[in-house]
């Protein structure tokens, strides 16, 4: 080294590249790190981190595409990216999934298995083989590729959970408890229903002693589950005979999904609402049978009772699935806007898949049913300017609806998530205090909350039969749900339940997509949406919507030329009175079940 002054400045020079060196290698070795991490943990296969530019922005695009609920589209850049590097494990199985979404099972499956055979050390591949297996009801290819999954991460809840399923679906009692236990060792918020999996294993086992514990840590995991009534009404049973054997209830077992913690930006008018109301189609299409009202007969069958098999509730009520096929239609009708509550069965006409019923078994006032009734109010930030008044009028409103001793509701809010702030009760005032509870933050995910309302109305444990309605308050702006609008109607089909929406927008302008889906969610279930713009018309159609539940008549009939092919069947209810013809509020059809 020189000395002087140019001898210092070379060795500063040195000195500084000396250090930038040693700054990149550090993040070069931290990058390296952040990679292995990634893809020890499952996020990404290995392969993926030799994805090309062209490739991820592809694949990024597409990500977006399926936030926003455009499939189609993201099936595109999709495309491009795998073209751009066909290594893409990511991709396979992000096509995958953009195909189930289209209905497409078959290539959903090649994408997946596409992916497992790129890299057979990528638990994702086989979680969503095993998957789409479990929705098939195949449930042995379903354990085999989970327990691949799962032994590739034994440490992953969602996997074990998954496993556990289809381990139940073989009648591996045995292994399910064990899995059960696995679980319940890890981190598994959110996942409490491996607890009920457990329970209806044990009963199989006729472990009545395991059940018990099961039940106890399921309710005790998520009291406000919509099986957690189900599994107390089981436990009083255990308490009260704990050598018989029991019957735990037939029902479904769901699962919200995990909201992203990053929910898009809101407003009114977006490519994503755009897209949810294209995506739900025309199913129900009143104009399907022009001539329907015309050639109409009323039928002369009576209205009976209805055989117990109509009371038994299940993850599909609203067609049910016994040794027989029966159809329970709620359906409200009015008069320039007045409401008709002296109706008789010789008064309407009915139409399924364009024929008459082949037997009417029962017709009555909604008013002589139990009700059961949830109210979703939207907490998310872009409902913030009303919200005091909207919970009090609210609440008021439930006041009033709830008038039998046999009426149960309950209260709860929504953004990227829903959290139930006041259970099953027939108290108003413990109602009330829920409501109360609710506040502003966060995004909306409306279709998710709507689709868990809708399973917690239908897996509660009654014995005869009810009147399920949803009530929504929110601005319809859906900016954060995994659930699509689509899905969330198919939800309320299912399970019979009506909604009934109230917007909180205050705009006075043109209809949004906003508004629009809240008209679909209302009109498709058979509800009615209103758009109140300030407080005294809020007041004034809270008033109505009780008059409208209130009103409203049941009619269970056994529809003609009844095919399980799962085809979506189309419902037409006319109604006349004194010769003048009426304004009938029902759904728009239903999805038959499948054999």
């Amino acid at each position: 080294m020189n000395a002087g002054p140019d001898g210092f400045a070379s060795f500063d020079f040195a000195q500084i590249y000396f250090d930038q060196q040693n700054r990149e290698a550090k993040d070069l070795e931290k990058q390296r790190l952040e990679r292995k991490e990634m893809v020890d943990s499952g996020s990404v296969s290995a392969l993926d981190l030799q994805a090309n530019n062209k490739a991820i922005d592809e694949f990024n695009q597409a990500n977006s595409c399926l936030k926003a609920q455009k499939s189609s589209q993201a099936i595109e850049h999709l495309q491009k990216a795998i073209k751009a590097y066909p290594k893409f494990v990511s991709a396979h199985i992000g096509l995958g999934l953009a195909y189930i979404d289209q209905d497409d099972v078959e290539h959903a499956r090649a994408e997946f298995q596409a992916a497992a055979n790129l890299d057979s050390k990528f638990p994702g591949s086989y979680m969503n083989l095993g998957r789409l297996a479990l929705s098939l009801k195949d449930y042995p290819t379903a354990e085999s590729e989970l327990e691949k999954a799962a032994t590739l991460q034994p440490k992953n809840a969602k996997i074990l959970m998954a496993l556990a399923y289809a381990e139940s679906g073989n009648e591996k009692y045995q292994d399910v408890l064990n899995t059960a236990g696995r679980v319940h060792a890890l981190e598994h918020k959110g996942l409490a229903n491996i607890h009920y999996v457990a329970a209806s294993s044990a009963m199989a086992l006729n472990d009545y002693k395991t059940m018990e514990r099961e039940l106890n840590l399921f309710v005790d995991e998520d009291p406000t589950n919509p099986l957690a009534p189900v599994a107390k009404q089981n436990l009083q049973i255990l308490e009260k005979n704990r050598t018989a054997p029991v019957q735990v209830a037939s029902v479904g077992l769901h699962q919200i999904g995990s909201v992203d913690p990053q929910p898009l930006q809101t407003f009114p008018n977006t490519d994503r609402l755009k897209a949810a109301l294209s995506a739900v189609g025309e199913e129900g299409d009143s104009s399907a049978c022009p001539n329907c009202e015309k050639d109409a007969m009323a039928t002369t069958a009576s209205a009976g009772s209805v055989p117990s098999s109509f009371s038994a509730h299940s993850s599909g009520a609203w067609t049910i699935r016994k040794s027989v096929d029966e159809v329970a239609l709620f359906f409200a009708v009015s008069s320039h806007g007045k409401m008709i509550n002296d109706l008789e069965l010789s008064n309407i006409k009915i139409r399924d898949d364009n024929k008459a019923p082949q037997r009417v078994l029962q017709f009555t006032p909604q008013s002589k049913l139990p009700l059961r009734i949830g109210l979703l109010i939207d907490v998310s930030g872009s409902v913030r300017d009303r919200f005091s008044f909207e919970k009090h009028a609210a609440a008021r409103f439930l006041e009033k609806v709830l008038t039998n001793p046999s009426d149960l509701g309950f209260v709860g809010g929504f953004n990227e998530a829903v959290s139930v702030t006041a259970d099953f009760t027939g108290d108003p005032a413990s109602l009330g205090k829920g409501i109360e509870e609710l506040k502003n933050a966060g995004g909306t995910a409306m279709f998710d909350a709507v689709s868990y309302a809708c399973q917690k109305l239908a897996e509660y444990p009654d014995h005869e039969r009810v009147a399920r309605v949803l009530v929504v308050m929110s601005d319809g702006e859906d900016n954060s749900s995994h659930t699509s609008l689509k899905q969330a109607l198919q939800e309320a089909e299912n399970s019979g339940v009506t909604i009934y929406t109230v917007s909180t927008s205050q705009s006075m302008g043109a209809k949004s997509d906003a508004d629009k889906v809240l008209e679909v969610l209302a009109e498709r279930s058979g509800g009615e949406a209103m758009f109140p713009v300030d407080e005294p018309t809020l007041a004034k159609s809270f008033e109505k919507l009780r008059d409208l539940i209130r009103s409203r008549y049941l009619v269970a009939y056994r529809p003609a030329d009844f095919t399980a092919d799962g085809k979506y069947r189309s419902i037409q209810l006319f109604a006349n009175k004194d010769g003048k013809r009426l304004q009938v509020h029902v759904r728009k059809g239903y999805y038959s079940r499948r054999d």
